[in-house]
Parts: C-alpha cells; structure tokens; sequence
C-alpha cells in the first residue's frame, strides 16, 4: 500500500470520524480537539523541523549542477536559459490566473467559512501582510542563521542561491568536498522525511478529525474544488507547452498531439517523468529530433525541469491563503513566484510525497500563509499528480522540439557559403 493511499485512508476516517462525532456526540467535540490538535500539530512541527536545511541542501547542490551545464555552454547553456524562463512563467501565470478563477468560482462558502474558523482557532491570528520596505529589506538576509532560525524562507533561498553559485568558483577539491557535504546533509534529511512521513497516515487523521468535528464532512467538497482549480493550472501548463512546440518547434499540432500519446499513457499510470523517458526519446525521435539533441536535452529536462511544479505549487498556496482569508499583495505574489520557481530544482528526482512538503512549504512560509491545511491535501494529491506528470513531460518533449529547431538554424548558417570579400 503506497504512502498516498494510506494518508487517504488517514484523511477519510478522520473527517468521517470527526463528522459522526459533531453529529451524535458534540459533547465530546472540546475532548477530541483538545487531544487531536496537539497529536496533529506535533507531527507536522516533526515535518517542519526537515523542510529548511532540506530546501537548503538540495538548492545548493541544484544550482552547482545547472552552473555546470551551463558553463558547458552552447545548446546546453541556451536550453538551461529557457528553462529558467519557462519556470518563473510557469509561476507568473499561476499567480495571475488562480485568484481570477477564484473569484469566479470561489471555494463552497460554509466549509471555507469552518475552516476559516478552524484556523484561527489553530493558530491564533492570521500573519498580516507584510509592507513594501519590509519585504524588500528582507531579500538579502543581513543573518543567514538568524532567518533559518526564524523561518524566513525568501532570504534564506536567495542566500542559497548566491552560495551555490558561489562555491562552483573555489577550488575543485575544496568545491568536491563541499557539495559532497550537503549531499550527505541532504541524504541525511531525506531519512528523517521518510521517519516522519511514516507516520503521516496518523499525522492526517489527527488533523482531519478535528477539521471534520469542526466542519462535518463540508471539507470534501473544498477538497473536491481543490483538486480541479490545481488541476487546471498544471493542465494550462500542458496546453503552453504544445503550444511552444508548434510555434517554436515547428511541430503540426496533431501530429505532436499523435505522437505524445505513448508518452502520456506512460505518464498517467506511472505518475513519474523518469520512468516516462524512454517513451519520450522514442517519441522525440518519431518527430525528427536529432539524436545529440534528444540525447542531451530530454535527460537535462528530467533531471533539472518541472514546468508544472512552479504553477501547480502556486496554485496550492494561493488555494490555501483563499480558504484561509490571507490576503496576498502583488508585492507577496512575486515574491511567491520567485521562490515557486527557484523551489522547483528541489523537487527533481524526490518521490512527490516528500516534494509536496519541500516545494510548498518554503512558498508558503514566505508568502505569509499557513501550513496546516497541507498534510489534508496531500491526502488527495493522487489526482494532481496525474496533472502534474502529463504537463511535465509535455514540456519536456516541447522544449527538445525547440532545441531541435536551434539546432538545425545553427547547421544551415554553418553550411551557407562566405561571399568574397567578407
């Protein structure tokens, strides 16, 4: 039994549970939230112990290895570049057009009005947002230990970044030492993940039976809505890409449409762009990608290239602050899609349990937004995921059709004579 169906079975009996009880014993309501919140709450604290020297490790480590490629240069250098670009759009798009599809068609008003309520009564008030002057002093962490002490995710990430790139320019052995450090430190928290996530299955029913005594069984509608507003942001991200491909890539649209149905089958049963490569190379070769290029740019996709994550993260945290009632400035929404994308390298190659709580929980500390509704959404992550995985290898394939096409202008302006006197 995976980890997601055992946390689904922890969100369904909690909510059940904590339903029945509001229903026939609401006496016992006061008891059970005494009890469960401090269980729940213990096990997601246990959660938040790992996610910053995780995020940490795992940035450091990701952007020696993209400052590697890039310093390779050529076709590599150039697609690195596009994924950067694709990622902060990915995230962009997220922040402008979830809010628009909430406020058409908002959460079901009583259960966001329970939960709410729930949260405040879980964590007091609700974080204000922070100024302008505020926000901007605090990018460049006058403390790096003091804002990892704090939480401060923004800082934190920008340091990670200039660290990393910082250590690709000392000494080799001392730089093999050095990354080799934090990936022990990233191994080293990733066992401490996998012990917490044990217990998520408890964790989740602690936490959805007070959610369920507080709001009967209203929360699976939210949940319902959750799953189809995240969706079609990640689903977006699927129809940019083909779009990218026709336009850029000169692919017709049927045919890449045709010959991305091995690849999406793969997609959908397997949930996993790593385990959808062999069907993408045989697809990029059924277009005519050349094979140095799907060789090179299809495995660098894999390894350094979510499109949806940015996007899908986004929508979560702007889902969560909706609920909530957090309001989020365009100031905050920025700075969301900066760190969404930066995130996005510490999802690569992490098994999407433990990537939920990586990518979202560093964009929700610093957009100012709760955390408490995560381990219920995790619950029903499942059908995301399969979003997620068809709009990532879309992508993957689309960019390498774009590569192709760069590859092939660059051949013919080699081929083309030198007229005399040039």
């Amino acid at each position: 039994m995976t980890l997601t169906t055992r946390v689904l079975i922890g969100l369904v009996a909690g909510l059940a549970a904590g339903a029945a009880i509001a229903a026939y014993a609401p006496g016992l309501v006061p008891q059970i939230i005494a009890v469960a919140e401090p269980a729940g709450g213990l096990w997601l604290d246990a959660l938040r112990m790992t996610i910053i020297p995780l995020v940490f490790a795992l940035l450091v480590t990701g952007v020696s290895q993209a400052a590697d490629t890039a310093r390779a240069g050529g076709d590599a250098a150039r697609t690195l570049g596009l994924f950067a670009v694709l990622l902060v759009a990915s995230a962009a798009f997220a922040a402008i057009a979830t809010p628009a599809l909430l406020a058409i068609w908002p959460a079901p008003a009583e259960a966001a009005q329970a939960l709410r309520a729930a949260a405040h009564a879980a964590n007091g008030q609700i974080p204000p947002t922070p100024t302008i002057e505020a926000m901007l002093k605090s990018f460049i962490p006058t403390n790096p230990v003091q804002v990892a002490a704090e939480g401060a995710m923004a800082p934190l990430v920008v340091f990670a970044l200039v660290f990393g790139l910082a250590a690709t320019r000392i000494a080799a052995e001392h730089r093999a030492s050095l990354l080799g450090f934090f990936a022990a430190v990233k191994d080293t928290m990733m066992v401490l993940v996998h012990w917490v996530l044990w217990a998520a299955p408890f964790g989740v029913f602690a936490l959805a039976l007070v959610t369920g005594a507080r709001t009967g069984l209203g929360a699976v509608g939210i949940l319902g809505h959750y799953v189809i507003v995240v969706s079609i942001m990640c689903l977006s991200m699927a129809a940019v890409a083909v779009i990218l491909a026709v336009v850029f890539g000169r692919v017709p649209f049927m045919a890449f449409l045709r010959a991305m149905i091995p690849v999406e089958a793969v997609a959908i049963s397997t949930q996993s762009s790593l385990a959808s490569l062999p069907a993408m190379l045989d697809t990029a070769e059924r277009l005519g990608v050349p094979d140095k290029v799907r060789g090179m740019v299809l495995p660098m996709a894999v390894a350094l290239f979510r499109m949806t994550s940015p996007a899908g993260n986004m929508a979560v945290v702007i889902y969560v602050a909706h609920i909530y009632g957090v309001a989020l400035s365009p100031l905050v929404l920025a700075v969301g899609v900066l760190v969404a994308a930066t995130v996005s390298l510490a999802a690569v190659g992490i098994a999407s349990a433990v990537t939920f709580f990586t990518t979202l929980g560093p964009i929700s500390m610093a957009m100012g937004v709760p955390m408490e509704l995560l381990p219920l959404l995790l619950a029903v992550e499942t059908l995301p995921d399969i979003s997620r995985t068809i709009g990532n290898v879309t992508a993957d394939v689309a960019v390498t059709t774009m590569a192709a096409e760069w590859s092939l202008e660059e051949d013919a302006q080699e081929e083309l004579p030198v007229s005399e006197g040039v």
